[in-house]
């Protein structure tokens, strides 16, 4: 099968749709198909290069507008691949146009990662072009069922929708041998955007004495999430470690006592880095969005859901949790036999795999 992927950004930039399309293109060239991701480079000029067997293809960045790459030659480069099924991964809408208009006999398959629910001007001209693009698709792929049934986008095309959770290699995290010794420490792992609800989670941090965080990740609200915690005097408390290797991520997971993820809008649509907190024996708090976060997070099994935007619910959960091992030892175990029924990368490539076949009419 000649598989094309379109999407932005490609590694080595990171994030978790770049992970996600990565993983999905390696482990498809490791079935025997014929892979290529098209995407835009970084500056004006253009390349192409067979990274872990992937063909990647990066168009000439001509701008970037509001986060999203504007190119000249995307069209054409995808056209020129010569695809049997074109996997779309949005929001994206310089690729959504691009493969609007492939022709009929090329397999044309969407992720809707996440609503677009921040740009109120973009969506102002962009609802009737997203809304074609969609009436093209012949399958459109949802990481959860909750997330499709609350998407105002896809309420109109049930018929094209298919729920394939992602998932991520469990053996890569691990839950911790023996004790974690006398330092409370709370785990957020992620791009630092303002969909993250870190804010809320330096607020309630606040109140939690003796409690560290650690902070993965960078991202355009650092420097404003770092004057808070100088303001709030949390300095000594909260570590913004920045970017870190792949290789340094499983122990700062079996570092921590609790994993957090305190989203705040439906921006946030799975959350893959709990299923990396789960795998690693973590209890996890997050948020009720009516998108996938409460759905992975089992609430009272593997962790507990909290409102959104409510600092005091945020101490609360983990406040009760932390007072109570026995609780955070079953929920760590709950959380681990979920990712290795449910959230494998085995079952999401051969879930997405099924969705390509389907939409070929195969």
């Amino acid at each position: 099968m000649r598989i094309v992927h379109v999407y932005k950004d490609y590694y080595p930039v990171l994030g978790g749709i770049e992970n996600h399309v990565r993983v999905l293109a390696e482990r498809q060239v490791a079935a025997g198909h014929e892979v290529a991701v098209v995407v835009c480079a970084l500056g004006r000029q253009g390349s192409v290069a067979v990274e872990g067997g992937v063909t990647v293809v990066r168009t000439g960045r001509l701008a970037t507008v509001r986060s999203m790459p504007l190119s000249l030659s995307f069209k054409g480069a995808l056209r020129d691949r010569g695809a049997e099924v074109v996997h779309v991964h949005s929001p994206f809408p310089l690729g959504e146009q691009a493969a609007t208009g492939l022709k009929r006999d090329v397999a044309l398959v969407v992720t809707h990662h996440a609503d677009v629910v921040k740009q109120k001007l973009l969506l102002k001209f962009y609802t009737p072009l997203y809304k074609r693009f969609l009436r093209r698709v012949d399958r459109i792929i949802v990481t959860s069922e909750a997330y499709g049934r609350s998407s105002p986008w896809l309420q109109a095309h049930g018929d094209k929708l298919r729920a394939v959770p992602l998932g991520i290699e469990s053996a890569t995290f691990k839950p911790a041998n023996g004790n974690k010794g006398d330092v409370v420490e709370l785990l957020f792992a992620g791009k630092l955007r303002y969909y993250k609800g870190l804010d809320d989670l330096l607020e309630a941090l606040e109140g939690l004495k003796g409690v560290r965080l650690n902070i993965v990740g960078d991202g355009p609200m650092r420097q404003k999430l770092e004057g808070q915690a100088a303001e709030l005097k949390l300095t000594d408390r909260v570590n913004f470690l920045g970017e870190v290797a792949d290789d340094e991520l499983p122990g700062l997971y079996q570092r921590a006592r609790l994993f957090v993820l305190p989203a705040n809008c439906r921006a946030e649509a799975f959350g893959t880095v709990l299923l990396e907190a789960m795998a690693s024996g973590l209890p996890c708090v997050s948020t009720e969005l009516a998108t996938g976060t409460s759905w992975v997070v089992q609430d009272g099994v593997t962790g507990m859901v909290v409102p959104p935007r409510n600092p005091a619910a945020l101490a609360e959960a983990i406040t009760s949790l932390l007072s109570d091992p026995e609780r955070l030892r079953s929920m760590g175990d709950a959380g681990r036999q979920r990712v290795l029924d449910t959230f494998t990368t085995d079952k999401m490539v051969a879930g997405v795999e099924a969705v390509y076949r389907e939409a070929q009419g195969l």
